[in-house]
């Protein structure tokens, strides 16, 4: 079994997953534009990407510019990233909220050597965890 996010953005989707390919270390695997596609699509969306996949590690993030008219921003999910070093947990936390807004700053807390909560540029919130070991 695998699980993996897929986000949707509205007219952003290849700056926003691009961002993400570079800022992760991971690499685009996947990009179709709506004009791409097999399907009909409306003229003012055919730029945009009907699908685009990034592999991180083990992992992917998806993700689509909704067609227009039909974005709804996030809510009630948050991507989370955890990152071993605290040096580059710091530097990912910055260039996501970098733009975005912080609802949480970057600082140590009892779980962690550092954990933030941001929404991007793009309206994803995120959380960014280094994790410290815990006294049993």
């Amino acid at each position: 079994m695998y699980l993996s996010s897929h986000l949707a953005f509205d007219g952003t989707c290849d700056e926003a997953m691009t961002f993400y390919a570079n800022l992760f270390e991971g690499k685009v695997q996947f990009k179709m534009t709506w004009g791409e596609a097999p399907m009909p699509s409306a003229p003012e969306d055919k730029d945009k990407i009907m699908h685009m996949s990034v592999t991180v590690g083990q992992t992917s993030i998806m993700g689509a510019d909704s067609p227009t008219g039909r974005h709804l921003k996030a809510q009630g999910i948050v991507e989370s990233i955890s990152i071993s070093d605290l040096a580059k947990a710091e530097s990912v936390f910055k260039a996501l909220s970098e733009g975005g807004s912080i609802q949480m700053a970057f600082a140590e807390t009892f779980w962690a050597k550092g954990f933030g909560m941001c929404t991007d540029r793009f309206g994803i919130p995120w959380m960014v965890n280094c994790e410290k070991p815990m006294n049993q």
